[in-house]
């Protein structure tokens, strides 16, 4: 065999960072050590794998079909590595999520997995939507759980649970005490909303999306925190999802209100690339999600074990 793993993995790395220095980095080498791994790589095998321009690295046709074989490769050398030197567990698992999964749910999930398999190393990294998905295209993460639409040809979608958003205002604000507003009465009121890029604010563009006049949107927001302490303060009224605000309607610091005419349902989903080999970490974590979430109607009525 003409290549190693250590030289496949360099190849990885630099094809993710698109650059010698920082896969340099990341890989705690020199630059001349993993600029020389490279160059053996296309030596050996007597073909290039990048376009180069000046110290960007980009595939080339050639390089991105080799990607996800050498990733895959990479995966199953750490299963078998661990059971060689005895490991029976889960070596690691990086996983991506959205916001309002990301803070609502992702966390107390993982809690779960490692509770289960402790020897587990987990990671998660909590984006916009469109942020996520751009990780698992370029096999940054092993799993994501998103909120929002992925038409990505290279990625592979499942739905998971249904989840709602609804309209909200401060227990003060006129709306307050109907609990439900028109349209008309929506386009009157100041909007504080999530950002461009957010499943969220998706979801609630495409149910407005038949309304002829222009909302007035006061504040946009990364967090949803920060949202709904802006609704709080009487900014505004706000669209999130019913998940991360069933605490703030137990306790009163939050009404919903109520909007008949909008349809404000949405999916959860999984996602990962199509061509990632799936290891036993990602299988398990993925059954014990499906396991906790059985039989439930909408993403604000699950409920997850607590964290000892």
């Amino acid at each position: 065999m003409r290549f190693t793993l250590r030289q496949l993995q360099v190849f990885v790395i630099a094809a993710q960072q698109q650059s010698v220095s920082r896969a340099a980095e990341a890989l705690a080498l020199s630059q001349s050590a993993t600029s020389t791994s490279l160059s053996e790589l296309e030596r050996q095998s007597g073909c290039q794998l990048f376009d180069r321009a000046g110290k960007r690295l980009r595939l080339n046709s050639l390089g991105r079909q080799l990607l996800p074989e050498a990733v895959a490769l990479l995966d199953q050398a750490k299963e078998i590595e661990r059971l060689l030197i005895g490991k029976s567990g889960f070596g690691s698992l990086n996983v991506g999520a959205t916001l309002t999964v990301g803070n609502y749910l992702a966390t107390l999930l993982i809690g779960s997995f490692m509770q289960r398999h402790p020897e587990c190393r987990v990671k998660l990294q909590v984006h916009n939507t469109a942020h996520v998905v751009q990780q698992i295209a370029h096999y940054e993460l092993d799993l994501g759980m998103i909120e929002g639409d992925c038409q990505h040809p290279d990625i592979e979608v499942q739905p998971w649970v249904e989840d709602e958003l609804v309209v909200f205002c401060a227990p003060q604000h006129a709306l307050a005490k109907r609990g439900e507003a028109s349209l008309a009465e929506l386009t009157r009121e100041a909007w504080i909303l999530r950002e461009q890029g957010s499943g969220t604010r998706l979801t609630f563009d495409q149910a407005m999306r038949h309304h002829p006049a222009a909302l007035n949107i006061c504040l946009e927001l990364e967090h949803t925190e920060a949202i709904k302490r802006a609704v709080e303060s009487g900014l505004g009224i706000g669209c999130i999802s019913r998940l991360a605000l069933r605490d703030a309607f137990r306790r009163g610091s939050l009404v919903a209100v109520e909007t008949p005419s909008l349809d404000l349902r949405r999916q959860f989903y999984f996602i990962w690339h199509k061509q990632k080999y799936q290891t036993a970490a990602m299988r398990e974590f993925l059954d014990l999600c499906r396991e906790l979430t059985a039989g439930v109607r909408r993403s604000d009525e699950i409920v997850l074990p607590n964290i000892a």
